[in-house]
């Protein structure tokens, strides 16, 4: 029998909800101990609980983890007058933590939100203690992958939900009838906020999240890069490889037989690197 994705990969859970800069963030909190920022990709149904909750869960014995559905996701409104974008997931999540306390932390940032933890690394270089950036957005030069372009545009249906999903992962035996149907509720309840992200033409946002040479040596903290061989959305070749060039202490870890999705496809190796890193 196939394992399948959790059922926690598409799906929400309450969590509580942060007044950042007067607009409202809901946050998924767990654990004690030094600060874990964990911020989720930009598929259609993705939210912080669905991204993060298994790796929360195998942190919270030694971290604080804290979990934001990002602006345009889950049960966080974009703010007002906003469309999204780098500029507003990065000024976000600085004030969530500046509006829970947090003066050292460390961000761990999947796809879009890599590129996010990357942004927030080069804005506040005095906070931010290791980056742990995984199939990550934000090198120089990368294109928009023919899979990016059909996840971002995919319908908030069964077929669209398979077909996401199908892009996301290597091994196909994950792709089963109630990973699907979590991830199509996913992405009906949260269809209205993502149809206004991104619209094409949608090269123009992986232009968004790019950050420049001078951001990237702006980066102090330690980074590691977390990458599936396989992944479809963000190669390696484009996405991870790049950065190695512009990031001043960095290390990559290439996870074989794995797509877009470590924390969900190979949560055991994943969690324990990540683990001996934030130890570092």
């Amino acid at each position: 029998m196939s394992r399948g994705l959790p059922a926690e990969a598409a799906t929400r859970t309450p969590g509580e909800v942060v007044d950042v800069d007067g607009s409202p963030v809901r946050v998924h909190e767990t654990g004690a101990g030094h600060a874990v920022l964990m911020l989720h990709g930009s598929g259609p149904g993705t939210t912080a609980a669905g991204a993060w909750a298994a790796t929360a869960a195998a942190l919270a014995g030694s971290h604080r983890v804290v979990a934001p559905d990002q602006a345009g996701f889950g049960r966080t409104p974009l703010p007002a007058g906003s469309s999204g974008g780098r500029r507003t997931w990065t000024d976000q999540a600085a004030g969530l933590m500046d509006a829970l306390g947090e003066t050292s932390y460390a961000v761990v940032g999947h796809s879009m939100g890599g590129a996010v933890a990357l942004a927030l690394a080069a804005a506040r270089p005095q906070q931010v203690t290791h980056v742990v950036a995984v199939g990550t957005m934000g090198a120089p030069g990368a294109p928009l992958s023919a899979d990016l372009d059909a996840v971002w545009a995919a319908p908030p249906t069964p077929d669209g939900a398979r077909d996401m999903t199908c892009r996301l992962v290597h091994d196909q035996r994950l792709v089963t009838p109630k990973a699907v149907a979590a991830r199509t509720a996913a992405m009906q309840a949260g269809a209205e906020a993502f149809a206004t992200l991104f619209p094409p033409p949608r090269s123009r946002w992986v232009d968004d999240l790019t950050l420049s040479a001078d951001e990237l040596a702006a980066i102090r903290a330690p980074v590691l890069l977390v990458h599936g061989a396989h992944d479809r959305l963000t190669p390696l070749r484009t996405a991870a490889l790049p950065l190695l060039e512009h990031l001043d202490d960095v290390r990559l870890h290439v996870l074989g037989r794995c797509g877009h999705a470590p924390a969900l496809e190979q949560p055991a190796e994943f969690q324990e690197l990540l683990a001996g890193f934030l130890a570092r």
